[in-house]
């Protein structure tokens, strides 16, 4: 499974049908057929900037939807996305036809199209963000539509002017590629951020694509005898496996990855990387130990994302050996369920839901607590109470919203095994917050892994923390709105302070 790559095909329904995993039902062919009729009409006689008609953009966009196994009805959600705004036809004519639930995607799409970014943070516009944020906490599907719309564009961008190139370009990777990330939805991500680059950096991203390239043809030979030989492996020790298959890293990922080691790609050891794709969890493991008692692993290279998963989702067993001949060599082991979910993230579910014949509205149920999709997107739906904290500041706004919502995200743990869930460079006290707001007002000192440490200490992926307080301390001290990072305890110490006043 994966995304439609090519930008210049002339597509036509049956694109749109031969996209889906899983092939749509006679009476969703018919929703979806129902809507491009009307898109075609709609758009008639408009282009786009590289001359084709334009409702070639609404195919394109319904595809990668499908291509990543969304239901019917935001594929056609996703034909008529631009209908209301550049055209006469009207979201109460859509609704008529089509339903509130396919008009309330279109209508939340429409205003995320307002949504400008041009460079500094004074010209953001608050009233836009909010709005944005809110759909996604509304109906995640509105976001993924966008992801999918703005992925089109940023194939097609060379049909531009460069100044505006530089700015859609810039908008993408500044805030699309972290939501996309956020969602986990890997495909998309990285096609964003991978398009992203070669505008905004031409000359890294060329530097970078040729590196990846010679990575891939001096290797590619060793790479299908490394396939081949975990096969046999596995297979001889009576471990299914699904599939096993190369990687390539990303390129814009791999310039992070270099730049990460200060420019020495034979520090990269994930350049191309195994996947072994087996039917269930236990599977994961076995193969682990497997390939463990064939290659030697590699000491701190070993991480287990299905015991901990990350913050958006991701799970995978990630080790890194000594493989065929010596070479070092990347391997991620994975269920089916997983892999689907690494690629799509939440895109996922609609998948799944379809193969189980089961009703995905239950997901959308902002009511429902327990269910995977609302634990995922728990973030998006925090941002009513986190706006509340903030006020109307649109530098606080913007601020927060990088650090809580779009900043790389770790955990750490409590000494009861708690995990907590915080941004990267977040501080011990911001860690106290995230616990309770009264032990971030009582908190006095900490231990990390056992040692003591000052409270603005920057806490660190997979570190013990206890929080030390004293039940006599009446206010958090002001100074540390000097160091912390998220705003839930910038919020809680300003409103603490506040009432001690």
């Amino acid at each position: 499974m994966s995304l439609p790559k090519n930008s210049h095909e002339i597509r036509t329904l049956e694109t749109v049908y031969r996209a889906f995993p899983i092939a749509p039902s006679s009476k969703g062919r018919k929703i979806i057929a129902r809507a491009f009729e009307m898109a075609r009409i709609a758009h008639d006689g408009q282009t786009r900037a590289s001359g084709v008609p334009y409702v070639q953009h609404c195919l394109a966009t319904a595809e990668i939807l499908a291509g990543i196994g969304m239901d019917a009805r935001t594929v056609a959600a996703g034909l008529l996305h631009d209908v209301p705004e550049d055209t006469e036809v009207t979201l109460e004519t859509i609704q008529k036809e089509f339903g509130r639930d396919t008009a309330r995607m279109i209508e939340g799409i429409t205003k995320l199209g307002k949504m400008k970014l041009r460079g500094d943070a004074e010209d953001f516009k608050l009233e836009n963000w909010r709005r944005m944020f809110l759909a996604m906490g509304e109906d995640i599907r509105t976001v993924i539509i966008k992801l999918a719309d703005r992925l089109h564009n940023m194939r097609t961008l060379e049909h531009l002017k460069p100044e505006k190139q530089q700015r859609i370009a810039n908008e993408t990777m500044e805030i699309y590629v972290p939501i996309a990330n956020r969602l986990g939805i890997g495909e998309i991500r990285a096609a964003l951020a991978e398009n992203a680059f070669k505008y905004l950096d031409p000359e890294n991203y060329q530097k970078t694509k040729k590196i990846s390239q010679e990575m891939l043809s001096k290797k590619s030979a060793y790479l299908k005898r490394a396939l081949e030989e975990m096969k046999t492996l596995l297979k001889d020790k009576h471990v299914k496996y699904v599939d096993i298959h190369g990687r390539a890293k990303a390129i814009h990922s791999l310039f992070l990855k270099i730049q990460k080691h200060d420019g020495d790609v034979n520090r990269v050891y994930d350049i191309i990387a195994v996947r072994v794709i087996v039917p269930d969890v236990t599977s994961c493991y076995e193969a682990l130990g497997i390939i463990h008692r064939r290659y030697r692993p590699m000491v701190g290279r070993i991480k287990d994302y299905i015991s901990l998963p990350k913050p958006n989702g991701y799970q995978s067993l990630h080790t890194t050996v000594f493989g065929p001949e010596g070479q070092i060599l990347e391997i991620q082991i994975r269920t089916q369920q997983m892999h689907d979910e690494a690629e799509l993230g939440i895109a996922a579910h609609w998948l799944y839901e379809e193969r189980k014949h089961k009703s995905w509205r239950a997901y959308l149920d902002p009511r429902k607590k327990n269910d995977d999709i609302s634990l995922e997107v728990k973030w998006a739906r925090q941002l009513r109470e986190w706006q509340k904290d903030l006020g109307n500041n649109p530098d606080e706004f913007l601020e927060g919203l990088k650090v809580d919502f779009l900043k790389n995200h770790i955990f750490a743990f409590t000494p009861k095994g708690d995990v907590i869930e915080l941004p990267e460079d977040a501080t011990i006290v911001d860690f106290a917050y995230a616990i309770h707001t009264d032990v971030g007002n009582t908190a006095v000192g900490a231990r990390v892994d056992g040692k003591m440490a000052s409270l603005d200490t920057i806490v660190r992926n997979g570190q013990i923390i206890e929080i030390v307080t004293d039940k006599n301390r009446t206010k958090p001290n002001t100074n540390w709105l000097g160091f912390v990072k998220t705003s839930h305890a910038k919020g809680a110490i300003k409103r603490q302070n506040k009432k001690e006043e």
